[in-house]
């Protein structure tokens, strides 16, 4: 998989083709700019972005188990809203960051820092 190249604010994470349903892939802070990784989610063939480090225990979100608009953390189980970063269940209870995503042309793109 070609993951990111950056075009302006905007990163091209894939194409859709190439991130299946459930899974995520991460995109480290050195490409996005931003204070943590990114992790880009596929849920059910809508996309999303969330900081990729989760808030209670240090664990990688796209590690975590991704169903019905929701990421598990592989780390204690702490599960976060995919749409807007909301921490749902314990021992997270500190929300994470959302980023922009869009698809046009086949392809997800990423727009870091960016309200979403």
């Amino acid at each position: 998989m070609d993951v990111t190249k950056q075009v302006g604010r905007r990163i091209r994470v894939c194409a859709v083709a190439e991130l299946p349903d459930g899974e995520a892939v991460r995109i480290p802070r050195e490409e996005t700019g931003t204070g943590d990784a990114i992790a880009v989610f596929n849920d059910g063939g809508e996309f999303f972005a969330l900081n990729d480090t989760c808030t209670h225990a240090q664990g990688s979100l796209a590690e975590g188990w991704v169903e019905d608009g929701e990421v598990e953390c592989p780390v204690h189980s702490g599960v976060f809203c995919l749409r807007t970063g909301e921490a749902l269940a314990m021992p997270a209870s500190r929300d994470t960051v959302g980023h922009p995503v869009e698809v046009s042309g086949g392809e997800v793109w990423l727009m870091p820092g960016a309200s979403s």
